[in-house]
């Protein structure tokens, strides 16, 4: 039976690799290899990219891949683009196992952007203190903001200097909750939260936090992806394997 490639690096990848072990159903997991400590998997595992477009063809090729499930953080943009073009070009069948956005409910107070730079753009201009709850590779984008005093929860510890000069950083893995959110909120006076809408239930802890501190949330929106077949839950994305399978 030929393979299936996990593009992995969210809760769903994992659970989805579990899911597929214990059906024995072969496949390989590829994480993009930005965590130093990504956690064990019952499925062999790949680290790092696959050099664009024509990298991820010829890897399916040579690796034999029957599919490909793109198990992704929803602003892992690149890479959903590039399984896309490559999926294309090989006939691979895709799917994207793209769990639901979060959406704002009673009591919520977001303001929603297109992207990092107008998140940035939205930050007050008198010094506060932001919750940045977007991970290390885009901080950049704040750089031009320096006046604030900046929370920043990091998978790893931070290797060399960071891009802004007034930052805490708190280095945690999740999922989180709420009561713990809270808390971390309140030990550092944050008044606003910066957050990516990647959905899920591990980072949402942090948005019932704000609600029930009655912070403000700034909340970027997800990037546009080319059209493709989409699964929201395990159940349906291991449906459609079956049906792929003819089992």
């Amino acid at each position: 039976m030929r393979k299936t490639l996990i593009l992995g690096g969210t809760t769903e990848a994992s659970r989805l690799a579990g899911a597929m072990a214990d059906a024995g159903l072969p496949a390989v997991l590829s994480y993009a290899g930005r965590t130093r400590s990504p956690r064990a998997q019952p499925v062999p595992v790949r680290m790092g990219g696959f050099g664009g477009i024509e990298g991820l063809a010829r890897y399916l090729r040579e690796a034999g891949i029957a599919r490909v499930i793109d198990a992704t953080h929803p602003f892992a943009a690149e890479i959903s683009r590039n399984a896309v073009a490559a999926c294309t070009m090989t006939g691979t069948p895709l799917l994207a196992f793209e769990r639901p956005p979060w959406r704002a409910g009673a009591g919520d107070d977001w303001r929603e952007v297109p992207d990092l730079a107008a998140a940035a753009a939205a930050l007050p201009p008198q010094p506060t203190r932001v919750f940045l709850a977007i991970g290390r590779q885009h901080l950049d984008a704040f750089r031009g903001r320096a006046q604030h005093h900046y929370l920043l929860r990091l998978v790893d510890p931070p290797e060399g200097a960071l891009p802004l000069p007034d930052c805490a950083v708190e280095v945690a893995r999740g999922p989180f909750d709420e009561a713990a959110d809270r808390a971390l909120l309140m030990r550092h006076r944050i008044n606003l939260v910066v957050a990516k809408n990647a959905g899920g239930e591990g980072a949402r802890a942090k948005l019932a936090a704000a609600r029930a501190l009655g912070l403000p949330v700034i909340m970027v929106a997800r990037p546009a992806l080319p059209a493709r077949r989409i699964a929201g839950t395990l159940e349906d994305v291991l449906g459609w394997l079956h049906a792929d399978l003819g089992v």
